[in-house]
């Protein structure tokens, strides 16, 4: 497996990653599984293993604290913070005082004493960005934590975020983690530059947009019943993407390849990502992701591909998408009826 820098970190990670969100109740609950699949990535090649506190709800961190134990310092380790963990108004976020206490049940739950990556899992509007870099500039200067970053952060924020730490001498957010597929590529018009910009690593979520570029799920056919289709309807069943679909499985069959590959290697072409997340549900899954870590895609191809999706551009958000205040809450987006007229 190929390893690439992480931005401007100094470290080394694989250019895929293992993600980890289907281990565990929402996906496999079999962790002795989920265990062997995690060995079966670390002997492939892979040193980069990314988690979340609020996946499976604390689940999943305990699974790959178990699958780490005597390989904890072949990996480069990430998790993240921010999701709901509980009842009450304090358990979720990025403030000082979530960050500060989550933190230390995520390192008890991997069984380990320090994080290579902690990653903020969302924007929080709530919460100035100065508060949320200092409790995190705590944590790296305490050794808890070696490197910072966000995840699904808007270019505007990427950006305060830079200028906040430089002026209050902070902790720079030194990666982001955004989605990027085939099928969604926004991220090629203002992030990547961004992270290119501002040496930050890249390591992208969902490149097999969310099954959709495995072939599963086919225009004309009856939908998959499944979780993913229960989280993502409108995405697994958005009439564009289907199209972008069957025109896909047509050039990945004339590269000789199958769509899954296709998409992959799709994402390890960009010369801004670091590392491709791959989440497997299954060792099958894990094992035909692996096989494809060779595929690589001609000029020709990937011209292809742009004719189909233009780059810098998504085929609809996804459902899971982050969304700022404004595009969610009327409110902000209305003046009230009675001063709405220019006159």
């Amino acid at each position: 497996m190929r390893t690439r820098e992480l931005g401007r970190t100094g470290i080394e990670v694989s250019a895929y990653c293992l993600g980890t969100m289907m281990f565990g109740r929402v996906g496999n609950p079999d962790h002795d599984e989920c265990i062997r699949m995690t060995h079966r990535a670390l002997d492939a090649g892979v040193n980069f293993v990314d988690t979340a506190d609020v996946y499976g709800y604390s689940e999943t961190e305990e699974i790959v604290g178990k699958a780490l134990k005597g390989r904890r310092d072949e990996v480069v380790l990430a998790t993240k913070v921010n999701g709901r963990m509980g009842e009450g108004p304090n358990r979720y976020g990025s403030s000082r005082r979530w960050i500060i206490a989550e933190v230390e049940h995520s390192l008890r739950r991997l069984r380990t004493d320090y994080i290579d990556l902690y990653q903020l899992h969302h924007p929080d509007p709530r919460t100035d960005i100065e508060e949320t870099l200092s409790a995190l500039t705590d944590l790296v200067r305490s050794g808890k934590v070696r490197v910072v970053g966000s995840s699904n952060l808007p270019p505007s924020e990427i950006v305060e975020a830079q200028w906040v730490a430089e002026r209050r001498a902070l902790q720079r957010l030194r990666t982001e983690q955004p989605t990027y597929s085939i099928l969604n590529r926004g991220i090629e018009r203002e992030v990547l530059p961004l992270c290119r910009r501002y040496g930050l690593g890249v390591l992208t979520w969902g490149p097999l947009s969310s099954g959709l570029l495995t072939g599963r799920y086919r225009k004309g056919a009856s939908p998959v019943e499944n979780a993913r289709m229960h989280w993502m309807p409108e995405h697994l069943t958005d009439e564009r993407k289907l199209d972008a679909v069957e025109q896909l499985i047509v050039v990945a069959e004339e590269a000789g390849m199958s769509l899954a590959h296709l998409a992959m290697a799709f994402v390890a072409a960009h010369p801004d990502v670091s590392s491709a997340i791959i989440g497997p549900r299954t060792m099958e899954q894990l094992e035909d992701l692996l096989a494809g870590a060779g595929a690589v895609l001609g000029d020709g191809v990937l011209d292809r591909i742009d004719d189909i999706v233009a780059p810098g551009t998504d085929i609809g958000p996804l459902d899971v998408s982050y969304d700022p205040p404004a595009v969610i809450r009327p409110e902000l987006r209305r003046r009230p009826a009675d001063q709405r007229s220019a006159a």
